[in-house]
């Protein structure tokens, strides 16, 4: 079956950390750039970041530039979002979706995960 499955979400701390893992069952990511989406009750889906399919170019939302790194292992099939320095409005059900292309963010996506719960409260 070709899926993402994303992993790593929770509860934490203002202030805090998490690791997000977006990983690839049934193909290979090398082919492909990925993207962090986030939906908060109430809001739009809001673009987080992106990587291209070398992990030579990375892009930002300016809402968690500084504090977010996305990063990828090809090799694991893998890739991955470290959050700092968490804040409440980071609070959200976080999505990574793959697409074909050069570019660091893809136009269009092939595959989407199922999503993640990320609650950032004390």
């Amino acid at each position: 079956q070709l899926q993402l499955v994303e992993s790593g979400g929770g509860l934490v701390q203002p202030g805090g950390s998490l690791r997000l893992s977006c990983a690839a069952s049934g193909f290979t990511l090398d082919y492909y750039a990925i993207s962090w989406f986030r939906r908060s009750p109430g809001k739009e889906r809001e673009g987080v970041s992106c990587i291209s399919r070398r992990g030579g170019s990375t892009a930002y939302a300016d809402s968690v530039k500084g504090r977010f790194t996305i990063s990828r292992d090809n090799a694991k099939n893998t890739v991955y979002l470290q959050m700092n320095s968490l804040k409440p409005e980071d609070t959200a059900i976080y999505y990574c979706a793959a697409g074909l292309g050069g570019g660091t963010c893809p136009v269009e996506y092939d595959y989407w995960g199922q999503g993640t719960q990320v609650t950032v409260s004390s």
